[in-house]
């Protein structure tokens, strides 16, 4: 007996019960009825030569094998309806629609909407869904349709442009330097607490390219999410990395070793190379790369206090 092909709404709701882990919490989060939920289980399943999907737990629906190999083709199949969407509801002639934007969790936070801000004030019939991530966005795939990169993007079919290089250095508040000190060379590092990295391969490989004796025995905090480290060195929690043009916002911060520790990290805007026609698009990644230019040019010339010149905090106490 054959069945018909499964839909996009089949597809959906097993996304949803894979995330929210029961029919009842997937109709919830769909907004649909329980037995709608289950009746699309039953017709994908019956329709796939893979068998069952989810089996009953105390904790709830837990996926098989078969699901867990389904899951990143059914993602896909989301994100490339959720860019459909985004495509039909906007205007590729004129100044309307949403547009999403990947990157980084610290330039998602602390700069992307800064930049997003004085373009929609010329534009107010843009609507923008900010993806704040350090995992790398696929295009391709139109998980988003435009990113903020700080690596080299490797895919073809995407148009990339590259910003100047931003630079990263060391940090510290005040109040961690009246308690602890400063130190006077890398190797002092090792004696300071550390607002270093968790699991984050990338962090690591860029430490020891450009010499620095620290790995994660060294480091009293391990936080891969940057805004958290951002965070950290704020509070005067130990001594941690910062993008210089981001620790010039922050008053009072002072930066460390500044001859010894000048980290240049890569920059790139990059979108998908089907959408170069669509006239929003084109107006939002000339900005971004523009308005990036901009941060990473200004973070270079950015005067923040060092050891050799005390910070105003500390010259009045």
């Amino acid at each position: 007996m054959s069945h018909p092909s499964p839909t996009w709404d089949h597809y959906r709701s097993f996304l949803a019960i894979l995330r929210e882990g029961s029919l009842s919490a997937a109709a919830r989060s769909l907004q649909l009825t329980q037995p709608t939920i289950s009746r699309h289980l039953d017709q994908l399943e019956a329709s796939l030569s893979s068998g069952r999907l989810f089996t009953r737990a105390p904790q709830g629906l837990t996926p098989t094998d078969a699901a867990l190999r389904l899951a990143p083709h059914a993602e896909a199949m989301e994100s490339a309806a959720a860019a459909l969407q985004r495509s039909a509801a906007g205007n590729p002639s004129a100044m309307t629609g949403v547009i999403r934007i990947a990157a980084s969790d610290v330039i998602g936070a602390e700069v992307l909407p800064g930049f997003l801000r004085e373009i929609r004030a010329r534009h107010p019939g843009l609507v923008f869904e900010i993806s704040p991530s350090n995992q790398m966005t696929d295009l391709l795939r139109r998980e988003a349709d435009i990113a903020i990169r700080m690596t080299r993007p490797n895919q073809k079919a995407l148009i990339a442009r590259r910003c100047p290089d931003i630079r990263l250095g060391l940090f510290a508040h005040p109040d961690y330097l009246e308690r602890h000190g400063g130190p006077k060379s890398t190797d002092d590092l090792k004696e300071h607490i550390i607002i270093g990295f968790d699991r984050d391969p990338n962090a690591h490989r860029l430490l020891k390219q450009f010499g620095l004796p620290l790995d994660p025995a060294h480091f009293t905090y391990r936080i891969d999410n940057q805004i958290a480290q951002l965070s950290a060195i704020r509070q005067g929690c130990g001594i941690g990395f910062c993008q210089i043009g981001l620790a010039a916002r922050a008053p009072g911060l002072t930066r460390l070793l500044a001859d010894e520790v000048d980290i240049p990290l890569e920059s790139w805007i990059t979108m998908h190379e089907d959408l170069k026609g669509d006239q929003r698009m084109r107006l939002v990644f000339d900005h971004l790369h523009a308005a990036m230019t901009s941060y990473a040019r200004d973070g270079s010339r950015a005067e923040v206090p060092s050891q050799r010149q005390p910070s105003r905090i500390a010259q009045s106490q």
